[in-house]
């Protein structure tokens, strides 16, 4: 693309319509985040009540991704005009349905500008309080400014400068946790004329909250008992949390003046210009800049990346830049990774949280991802960075599953707990390594960055090598048929992984049809990468060939005319699952040379009748008696629906690819923006301006799951940036 100076790019903006907050219950279904790149977030809703536990102004990750910590659960304001008239903008909802305040009736605007929250709080005619939220990049810092908008009119007649109260909520617990205070449990509490520190515990560390030197802090040590976390409770989760309110700042406001506060934990270095501190006469200018610094930072990211392939126009072109934003939600810091194979210096140490608020970094979501959050974007040394971090804790020739996200209930943030060994990771995948060879793929294809194949080609040799002879959890190749088989009792391999104690949902234990295919597809790339390293190709050449005169004649189900989505169930020669799902799609978008033609168009065909809605693939046709259209409900009503009938908007971009290979008359790209379409109009309900994760299977197809997930995120954004 033209080279641009980055402040000559315009941020994107979207603005919601009042449609989305006209009532309460809308305006907390709408919610936004903000992140810091370290894995830590800020989450709330539009109305401002939290619904969830996980919502809160400064979510930090001492060790990052992991270990997250609730620090800020949200600021309630309130403004006093010089008559005297008191005006909550605050809302909250307690376990006994009180809503009190109910600030969300003077919510009058809201507006991603960029990945920057900004609400408009109207307060008489002609006054309205502008409120912006965003972390710093790199530090667990939130920064919270407040600014006064006043017409001409409004600002006449204004005999004075209003005054705004700001009242934080404390907690101090692990995100997944909810926080029960006692009467007799009070947080210590420093404080001077504008800032307070405040520690949970003798162990925990402080948590400061600094305004500038306008404001004064007053400390109160309140506790406000049984607030409603109304999502939770319908997850069948602990719904009420307890919260303690060390005081209250106020200032004064005129029209165009500005007021923030800052909220941190930690080493806040780097959180503000030249290593400043908060609070100092100049405080308000260090915030502005600081504002000033992330939107540079989101336009660098647009700069970086090249929408000139956009076939689409203005309007795919403005859906990239959005996706583009939102896909670097995703990309965090990681923790140091083994020292073998030796990483290069330049590499920057990254991994994806595979969704917001829950989830931390899985390997399988991470190497479906990759090419959208990275090659998308171009972020070419971030897939590398990735690349070569998983293949670090590759072991048995398998990388990790996930991470675990370990609940520590008083995490510490001294360096030492900051670079510990992390939680062993789980390699209870037999897909995750396989699409690591496809995101390789997909990487070296957009870089020519072959001396890291060079470097990693024993890796994945040796990866082949555990395949074939057997590795964990029943993993190998069956010699009579050249297909990879994986599976024992209670344990969930593939992407269809819900289990709720020893009962899996989606089993799928034998020879799923998409494992196949990224099986043979490994196969295929490694044995182009041996000849173009000088290797012996040949081993590869063959297995490949034996798995492909196998597919189509073990999977293809012609009663159905599609393909059939596991056989050899559970162990058993020539049981088969003909069960319609949307994994025979991932086959034939990775390696569509294992169907013929007619097959390919036929299985196609059905799946776009069965399994196609607006926001994703259903992952079972509704006409089959075990289809669940609703996800919700306790965890075990939810998991039963998780991959029997819910939609996965991920499964788009794998759709829109097989249909390409398998149409090549059509105009793909009408199908793409065809599909894309729904997702646009999804980018202002939910999580605004992300994809969810999931949604119901059955009409009006609502949304569900994470609000932001990262492979929802990137398949779109892959769709979008095609020629």
């Amino acid at each position: 693309m033209a080279e641009q100076r980055d402040d000559a790019i315009n941020l994107p903006t979207l603005a919601l319509t009042p449609d989305a907050y006209e009532t309460l219950d809308v305006a907390l279904a709408h919610e936004w985040l903000v992140t810091n790149g370290l894995g830590g977030y800020a989450m709330g809703t539009l109305a401002g009540a939290t619904t969830r536990c996980y919502h809160g102004y400064l979510i930090a990750a001492p060790r990052t991704p992991q270990e997250r910590v609730a620090l800020v659960t949200k600021l309630d304001e309130q403004v006093t005009l010089a008559d005297g008239q008191q005006i909550a903008l605050g809302t909250n909802e307690y376990a006994d349905g009180t809503i009190d305040p109910r600030g969300f009736e003077r919510l009058a605007g809201f507006a991603l500008e960029g990945l920057v929250p900004c609400f408009s709080l109207r307060l008489v005619a002609g006054l309205t309080l502008e409120k912006r939220l965003w972390m710093a990049y790199g530090a667990n810092v939130t920064f919270v400014q407040y600014r006064l908008i006043a017409t001409s009119d409004a600002a006449e007649a204004l005999r004075a400068p209003l005054t705004l109260r700001l009242q934080p909520y404390l907690v101090w617990r692990d995100h997944h946790a909810s926080q029960r205070g006692n009467p007799d449990w009070r947080f210590a509490l420093e404080s001077g004329p504008a800032w307070c520190v405040a520690c949970a515990t003798p162990a925990a560390d402080p948590c400061r909250l600094t305004a500038g030197p306008a404001a004064r802090f007053e400390a109160s040590g309140l506790w406000y008992w049984h607030v409603e976390h109304r999502v939770e409770r319908a997850r069948g989760l602990p719904a009420e949390e307890d919260v303690y309110v060390p005081g209250v700042f106020t200032v004064t406001l005129a029209p165009d003046e500005t007021a923030s506060l800052v909220l941190s934990v930690g080493d806040a270095t780097g959180a503000l210009p030249d290593g400043a501190q908060p609070g100092g006469a100049d405080h308000e200018a260090l915030v502005a800049q600081a504002l000033m610094r992330e939107r540079e930072r989101e336009r660098r990211l647009l700069s970086q990346a090249d929408f000139q392939t956009d076939s689409q126009g203005g309007a795919q072109n403005d859906l990239a830049r959005r996706l583009t934003l939102a896909a670097d939600q995703f990309i965090v810091g990681r923790r140091p990774a083994p020292a073998t194979p030796a990483g290069g210096a330049a590499d920057p140490a990254v991994t994806v949280i595979a969704g917001y608020p829950w989830f931390t970094d899985w390997g399988r979501d991470t190497m479906i991802a990759l090419p959208g959050l990275t090659l998308a974007a171009g972020r070419l040394a971030e897939a590398r960075g990735l690349l070569r971090g998983f293949v670090a804790f590759m072991s048995q020739g398998m990388i990790p599953n996930r991470f675990p996200d370990q609940a520590t209930l008083i995490p510490h943030f001294s360096a030492d707990v900051a670079n510990a060994a992390s939680g062993a990771p789980e390699y209870n995948t037999v897909d995750a390594t396989l699409w690591l060879f496809h995101a390789l793929d997909a990487y070296l294809t957009a870089s020519g960055d072959w001396p890291l194949l060079a470097e990693m080609f024993d890796a994945l040799d040796s990866s082949i090598d555990w395949y074939i002879r057997g590795t964990r959890y029943g993993i190998s190749v069956d010699a009579g048929d050249g297909l990879l088989r994986a599976g024992a009792p209670g344990v969930q391999l593939t992407w269809m992984d819900a289990r709720v104690g020893d009962w899996v949902v989606t089993p799928r234990w034998g020879k799923p049809v998409e494992i196949s295919a990224l099986w043979y597809r490994a196969l295929r790339l490694m044995a182009g990468w041996a000849e173009r390293l000088g290797r012996d190709a040949d081993p590869y050449a063959s297995l490949a060939a034996e798995a492909q005169a196998s597919f189509a004649a073990r999977f293809w189900y012609a009663t159905g005319g599609y393909f059939a989505d596991v056989v050899d169930v559970a162990g058993e020669p020539g049981r088969v699952d003909a069960s319609l799902r949307p994994n025979q799609v991932l086959a034939l978008a990775v390696a569509p040379e294992l169907a013929s033609a007619e097959q390919a168009r036929s299985a196609l065909v059905v799946v776009e009748r069965e399994l196609l809605t607006p926001l994703g693939l259903r992952t079972l046709s509704p006409d089959d008696p075990a289809f669940q259209g609703t996800y919700g409900g306790d965890q075990r009503s939810r998991d039963a629906a998780y991959h029997q009938g819910t939609a996965w908007p991920w499964l788009l971009g794998a759709y829109a690819d097989a249909r390409a290979h398998a149409f090549p008359e059509e105009d793909a790209a009408a199908t793409r923006a065809r599909l894309l379409a729904p997702l646009k109009a999804h980018l202002r309900v939910a999580g605004i301006g992300s994809i969810s994760e999931i949604a119901c299977g059955a009409t009006p197809f609502t949304p569900a799951g994470c609000p932001e997930q990262a492979w929802s995120v990137a398949e779109a954004l892959r769709l979008a940036t095609q020629g």
